[in-house]
């Protein structure tokens, strides 16, 4: 069930700027374009070009709204 109530607050985000921290240390930040039960899809913001990037739930340590990002 925790896996569903997780998939529901990134639908919150979906389409918004974000900025994710993983468990390894990456920070990846773009727009939230696809969502599944056990994935996100991040379209990044890296040097005006789009890279996807696919990020397990179970990887993510933090997510940080644009509003406190430059995204």
């Amino acid at each position: 069930m925790a896996g569903q109530h997780t998939e529901n607050l990134f639908r919150r985000f979906k389409g918004e700027g974000v900025s994710i921290k993983t468990i390894t240390g990456g920070i990846y930040e773009g727009r939230i374009t696809e969502i599944t039960n056990d994935y996100i899809c991040l379209m990044e913001t890296v040097g005006g070009e789009g890279v996807q990037v696919f990020l397990f739930f179970h990887a993510i340590e933090s997510v940080t709204t644009a509003s406190n990002t430059t995204v």
